[in-house]
């Protein structure tokens, strides 16, 4: 959703209050694509700070069904996002790339409340996502997940100067 900021323009110290329905129902990063499983209203607040400044606060729930990182079932993920940002309609797109303020979700005089959360998003993504802190992820050998029964590859660790014998025995037993 887009909200134009020049009704604010005009009264310095003018707060609007906005309610925006998110319209994206996926969630792309470089690691994957997730789906978006809930979603609430953004509840934002707009405030006219002077000089065509902004104070943009807010908050949103968002759950994302991601991958476990042990053994590869979805699971729900919920964040609780707070937004807290100030927005300079002064600047140009340049001096915003110079200061390190790379607002991608200014557009002109609009605001894209979709590319915020995302960005808001991306930032509070987790590192590892865990289905259960005992999950016993997937075997290495044949994909089996652990969590749910067991297989019968061999698990023995092998020391891996022994590799070149162990190349000398799989010959024998082809021959």
């Amino acid at each position: 959703m887009l909200i134009n900021l020049t009704e604010l323009f005009s009264v310095e110290g003018k707060v609007k209050h906005y309610i925006c329905e998110l319209e994206f129902s996926e969630f792309r990063v470089p690691e994957g694509t997730y789906a978006v499983v809930e979603k609430t209203p953004v509840n934002l607040d707009i405030t006219n700070k002077g000089n065509k400044v902004f104070s943009v606060t807010g908050s949103v729930d968002v759950s994302l069904e991601m991958p476990c990182s042990r053994c590869l079932d979805p699971v729900k993920v919920d964040f609780h996002l707070e937004i807290d940002d100030e927005i300079d309609m002064k600047q140009t797109d340049k001096e915003r790339m110079e200061a390190l303020d790379e607002q991608f979700y200014v557009n002109g005089y609009n605001l894209d409340v979709d590319q915020m959360v995302r960005n808001e998003l991306t930032l509070s993504l987790p590192m590892k996502v865990l289905c259960d802190e005992d999950c016993k992820g997937i075997c290495n050998r044949c994909g089996t997940n652990l969590n749910r029964g067991t297989c019968d590859c061999d698990t023995r660790s092998l020391d891996p100067r022994m590799s070149v014998i162990q190349d000398i025995f799989k010959q024998l037993k082809e021959v």
